[in-house]
C-alpha cells in the first residue's frame, strides 16, 4: 500500500459482506421460516423489517460510528505515512509509545522498532505502515462484527416477540388478508399479557354478537372508496334516443286542406275535372303545379335520433384512503352498554383500517382528551390501554372537535373519516365550528355520528354527513351485557 494513500475504513466495512451475512443468518432461522409460511402478509412484513434493519446498519457503517472509536490511532497512522524516512526513524520510538494502551498493534510495532538494523532499511517505513494498516483493519472488522452481532440478536429478540404476539392475536382476530396480517406484524412489537388478550377477546365477542355495530363499521370502511369528484360529475355526451316527432306523412288525423299533388289525399271535387274532356287538361296542370286540393293529415311517429346532453359520468375517484379519527365520549353517562358499544365499534374500525392499510386514531374525550394511535409500531399496547379505560366525567364535545379539525387540516388526513361515538346529550356547536367543518367536508373529509342514546340533540347531529343510531331495547341490552360478562 502506498504511504500517501488514504483509508476509508467505513467503506471497507460496508463492502466486506458482514451485514449481508448477518441478514442471511436471520432469514434462515427455523422459527422465522415457520412463521413466514403461515401467511404471505407476515412473510412480506418480516422481509421488510429485515431489509429496513439492513439499511440502517449500512447507513450507520457509512457514517463511521465504529471508526470513531479508533479515530486517534487512524489519525496517527495517517501522520506516520506522510513523514519522510529520516523523520520516521528519528521518532519511531516515540510513535510506538503513543500506541501503548490504545492499539493492538503496539506489541508488534515495539518488536519491529527494537531491531535497529531494520530501521535504516529504505523500505522499513512502508513495511511498518502496511503492518499497522492490517492491524487497524482487523480491529475495525472485529469491532464491527461484534456490534452487528449485538444488533442482530436484538432484531431476533424483537421478531421472536412479534411471533409470540401474533400467536396470541390468533385468539382475538379472524383470519384476514395479507395486508391485515402484515399490519398486525408491524403493531406486534408490544408484549401482551394473558389479561391483555382476554380484554381484546371480550370486546371482539361483543362486536360479533352485536351485528348492527359491525354493519356500521363496514359501511364506514367502504365510504372512503365512494368519493365523488365534483369535476367529473357531468359531461357532454351523445346518445341515441327514441323520440316522438310530428309528421304530415302519418295519417292519424285530418287537420285541414292544402294544395299538393298527393292523389291519395285528393278531395272528391277535384276529380270532377276528369269528367269533362275539355277540363282534363286543367286537372293535369294543377297536378304538375302541385295545386290540387288535398286533405292535410298529421300524426306522430317515433324515430331514433342522436341527442346531445350533459350525462352523469362515473364519479368514483381512486385515491389513498385517509385515517379513521374516532372520537369517543368517555363521560359517565356513557358507562355500561354504550361504553361497550363504543369500544367494540372502535375495535371494528381498527380491524378495517388494518385490512385497508389505513391509520386509526382514537381520541377519548370528557373533561380532557386522551389520544391513542392504534395502528402504530406498538399499537397493540395502545389498543389494550384504550379498551381498559373506564368512562367517567362530563361531556365536552367542543375541544375534541377542535383537536380533530386541527389534525384533519394537515395534508396527511385527506379523505379521512371522523367518527364521533356519543350519546350526544350536549349543546349545539357555534357557527364558527360549523364553518370549519363545512370547509373540511369540501376537501373530501367525512364526518360521521353514531348516536348511542335516544335523547341525543337533533340540532347537534345535523352537522354530520351520516348519522347512525344504535340503542337496542333494554331486554336486548341485558342479554348482550350478561353474555359479555360471562365471556
Amino acid at each position: 500500500m502506498p504511504v500517501s494513500e488514504g483509508l476509508n475504513f467505513a467503506l471497507m466495512l460496508a463492502e466486506s459482506g458482514i451485514i449481508d451475512s448477518a441478514v442471511h443468518e436471520v432469514m434462515v432461522r427455523p422459527q422465522l421460516l415457520m412463521a413466514a409460511e403461515q401467511s404471505p402478509g407476515i412473510k412480506t412484513a418480516m422481509k421488510n423489517q429485515v431489509m429496513k434493519w439492513r439499511g440502517q446498519m449500512i447507513r450507520q457503517t457509512a457514517k463511521g460510528t465504529v471508526e470513531e472509536r479508533f479515530h486517534d490511532e487512524i489519525e496517527l497512522y495517517h501522520q506516520a505515512c506522510k513523514w519522510d524516512q529520516d523523520y520516521f526513524i528519528e521518532h519511531a520510538d516515540e510513535l510506538v509509545k503513543k500506541l501503548e494502551g490504545q492499539s493492538s498493534f503496539y506489541f508488534k510495532a515495539k518488536s519491529l522498532v527494537a531491531k535497529e538494523h531494520q530501521k535504516h532499511n529504505p523500505m522499513f517505513q512502508r513495511f511498518f505502515c502496511n503492518k499497522w494498516y492490517e492491524y487497524i483493519a482487523h480491529a475495525l472488522t472485529e469491532a464491527q462484527e461484534s456490534e452487528i452481532e449485538e444488533r442482530k440478536e436484538a432484531l431476533l429478540r424483537d421478531m421472536y416477540q412479534r411471533i409470540e404476539t401474533m400467536k396470541q392475536m390468533e385468539e382475538v382476530t379472524e383470519a384476514g388478508d395479507e395486508t391485515k396480517a402484515g399490519r398486525l406484524w408491524d403493531m406486534a412489537k408490544a408484549k401482551l399479557t394473558q389479561t391483555d388478550v382476554d380484554v381484546m377477546k371480550k370486546i371482539a365477542k361483543f362486536l360479533k354478537k352485536n351485528n348492527g355495530l359491525q354493519d356500521i363499521a363496514e359501511k364506514l370502511g367502504r365510504m372512503a372508496s365512494e368519493v365523488d369528484d365534483p369535476n367529473k360529475e357531468r359531461v357532454k355526451a351523445e346518445e341515441f334516443k327514441l323520440v316522438e316527432e310530428v309528421s304530415d306523412n302519418v295519417t292519424d288525423d285530418i287537420v285541414g286542406i292544402h294544395e299538393s299533388d298527393d292523389l291519395a289525399k285528393l278531395l272528391p271535387n277535384e276529380a270532377m275535372f276528369l269528367a269533362y274532356p275539355e277540363l282534363e287538361v286543367v286537372f293535369y296542370k294543377h297536378l304538375a303545379d302541385k295545386r290540387l286540393m288535398n286533405y292535410r293529415m298529421q300524426g306522430t311517429q317515433r324515430k331514433l335520433r342522436k341527442v346531445k346532453a350533459f350525462k352523469r359520468q362515473t364519479k368514483r375517484v381512486d385515491q389513498d384512503k385517509g385515517p379513521f379519527i374516532v372520537c369517543i365520549d368517555a363521560s359517565g353517562s356513557m358507562s355500561g352498554f354504550p361504553e361497550n358499544c363504543a369500544k367494540a365499534l372502535a375495535y371494528g374500525l381498527m380491524q378495517i383500517a388494518l385490512a385497508d392499510d389505513r391509520d386509526c386514531y382514537v381520541i377519548m374525550f370528557s373533561t380532557q382528551q386522551i389520544t391513542y394511535e392504534l395502528t402504530k409500531q406498538d399499537g397493540l399496547s395502545e389498543v389494550v390501554n384504550f379498551l381498559s379505560y373506564s368512562f367517567h366525567g362530563g361531556t365536552d364535545l367542543g375541544p375534541v372537535l377542535d383537536q380533530s379539525i386541527d389534525l384533519m387540516s394537515d395534508g396527511k388526513y385527506k379523505n379521512a373519516d371522523l367518527v364521533v361515538l356519543s350519546d350526544f346529550i350536549a349543546p349545539s356547536q357555534p357557527d364558527e365550528m360549523l364553518t370549519r367543518v363545512e370547509k373540511l367536508k369540501a376537501q373530501k373529509n367525512r364526518f360521521h355520528a353514531v348516536n348511542l342514546s335516544k335523547y341525543g340533540n337533533p340540532e347537534l347531529l345535523e352537522m354530520f354527513d351520516h348519522c347512525w343510531s344504535y340503542h337496542p331495547s333494554k331486554l336486548s341490552q341485558l342479554g348482550n351485557s350478561l353474555r359479555f360478562v360471562r365471556s
